[in-house]
């Protein structure tokens, strides 16, 4: 079934979101540059690639990539210079023929120190490792802890050191993991290469110690220089800390490459693949199909049609539960469930309209028996969200919707196939919950830059917080003029919009990345092989289901 489409609203629509692509492309291109062209050239003076050229000189040649958490650290920590991408670079790519995924430290930002949020950053990166038992490698060259910020990285548990105890567990796993010191490891982080099943160290360039040369005079009186105390002679012919000495980081990168020809092929999960059909509608029809104003509605169908395998589905349950389109399709040749919220408005089977957007207690239950028939055949989960929540008053309430809300919360959580989450407008409330948001183990969540996520939207946020303010104002002795009123919303509605934009969920690491929405097909694709390195380790239960 081809899309019709009204032209001047489809173009409208399309124009506003390459605006909001080209506003991304504009936003990475700056990150890229790490911490600016001037601090590129010094590295480069010292013989040291940046992290992302390591990346490249690393990766095979014209294969996909995925890059994670690239605004990551997006408008934070402003008052220290900033920390662009978190000061950690990270991508799901493919070193000889296997996926794995690099961390690499960006020695332009902060001398590649960490702040609280590369933490998370790194500890995501290892948390995709061990889901999907992905090799990792890390291009070590950072000063460690940002001192002025220490309280927020050190002793936490999921800070700095966790870390080093996911090193020991990957290892038990069995998770093959190589390390390559290109710069600067030291205090804690020099457990990192060691903890690894192999490490490399570069000539003159990397260093590895506990505490540096200032720090070792002050603390026993001895003077030594770093290379000295833990440069790559020292490791490689003395201690026996490091595996290999390289000359420069081109011969260590060619290094890790041989090495990772040689590692051994990961199990199979057993996803269904085929020969890739590309849709039949072409993809760059998602821009014109989502609305530009987040209020109209859509057919969600022709999103999905942009998406999968020759523009093809197979739709259960179709006259039930309409708020939820629920299907069995491909994409790039995998076999995928796909949930998804429908933006039209639609009839039940009792006549009564349903608000697009919102889960219904029968979508609910459609929904919550598809996951468990996909756990039951073994197929992995896409969630196509744009949810403004569950359906809410009186009659809702008494037909069981926090019941049915719940039920589909408990499939999809306990769900033993991998998920993966694409935010496409609206992520509302417990919405984004029943459709898989970050804390329910999407082993990939990404945003369109048209995402939005929050407990509800701009405007209604809005009017509550206007509320509350009026009322401490009135309580206070203040008279409210409308005039004043209207001043204190715009406040609010301004705050409230750029917590819900896609670039502070971004920059929080709530979703992995914001994508252009033809990649989509890719991050699904590269997702599923990742996920298919690992088999599910227990037998699908959901516990208790009220029904």
């Amino acid at each position: 079934m081809a899309i019709s489409k009204n032209e001047l609203e489809f173009n409208f629509n399309e124009d506003q979101m390459r605006l909001k692509i080209s506003a991304l492309e504009r936003e990475l291109a700056t990150v890229a540059l790490g911490g600016g062209k001037k601090r590129i050239e010094k590295l480069h003076e010292q013989g040291k690639l940046t992290a992302r050229e390591r990346i490249d000189l690393l990766l095979d040649p014209n294969t996909e990539r995925i890059e994670i958490g690239a605004l990551v650290g997006h408008g934070m920590y402003e008052e220290h210079g900033g920390c662009p991408s978190g000061g950690v670079v990270i991508v799901i790519g493919f070193v000889s023929g296997k996926q794995c995924i690099v961390v690499a430290n960006d020695a332009t930002v902060k001398a590649g120190a960490w702040f609280p949020i590369t933490g998370k950053k790194n500890l995501r990166a290892q948390e995709i490792a061990i889901e999907n038992r992905l090799p990792i490698i890390y291009l070590v060259d950072s000063a460690g802890v940002y001192l002025p910020l220490q309280d927020e990285i050190f002793p936490d548990k999921e800070h700095f050191g966790r870390i080093f105890r996911n090193n020991a567990v990957m290892s038990s796993m069995g998770i093959v993991q190589m390390a390559a010191v290109m710069g600067s490891c030291v205090a804690g982080g020099a457990y990192l290469p060691i903890m690894s099943d192999e490490s490399l160290i570069v000539n003159k360039t990397g260093t590895i110690f506990l505490a540096g040369s200032y720090l070792v005079k002050a603390a026993v009186g001895e003077s030594i220089d770093n290379e000295t105390l833990g440069g790559a002679t020292t490791h490689t012919e003395i201690s026996g800390v490091c595996d290999y000495n390289v000359e420069n980081d081109q011969e260590c990168l060619k290094t890790i490459r041989d090495l990772m020809d040689k590692i051994g092929k990961p199990e199979d999960a057993g996803f269904d693949r085929k020969e890739s059909v590309a849709p039949k509608e072409d993809p760059k029809n998602l821009y014109g199909i989502l609305p530009a104003d987040r209020n109209k509605q859509y057919d969600m169908k022709n999103i999905i049609r942009c998406l999968v395998d020759n523009s093809e589905f197979t739709e259960y349950k179709s006259d039930y539960g309409k708020s939820i389109i629920c299907a069995y399709a491909r994409v790039d040749g995998w076999s995928v469930g796909i949930v998804a919220n429908q933006r039209k408005v639609v009839k039940n089977a009792k006549g009564e309209m349903q608000f697009g957007g919102v889960i219904y207690s029968d979508s609910a239950d459609k929904a919550a028996r598809f996951i468990m028939n996909c756990n039951q055949k073994n197929i992995p989960l896409v969630f196509l969200q744009d949810v403004t929540g569950f359906m809410v008053g009186s009659k809702s309430e008494h037909g069981g919707i926090i019941k049915d809300g719940a039920k589909m919360v408990n499939a999809q959580a306990n769900s033993v196939v991998p998920k993966f989450t694409i935010v496409i407008g609206n992520s509302y409330g417990a919405g984004n919950y029943a459709m898989c948001g970050k804390a329910y183990d999407p082993r990939l969540i990404v945003g369109w830059p048209t995402a939005e996520i929050a407990v509800m939207g701009g405007a209604a946020a809005a009017k509550v917080l206007l509320q509350i303010e009026v009322a401490t104002l009135k309580a206070k002795g203040e008279v409210i003029t409308p005039e004043r009123e209207k001043e204190l919303y715009d406040t609010i509605k301004n705050r409230y919009d750029k917590q819900i934009s896609p670039y502070y969920a971004a920059s929080r690491l709530w979703i992995d990345a914001i994508i252009d929405p033809v990649e989509t097909r890719k991050v699904i694709s590269m997702g599923i092989q990742m996920a298919s390195h690992k088999k599910a380790e227990k037998a699908y239960n959901v516990g208790v289901i009220q029904t």
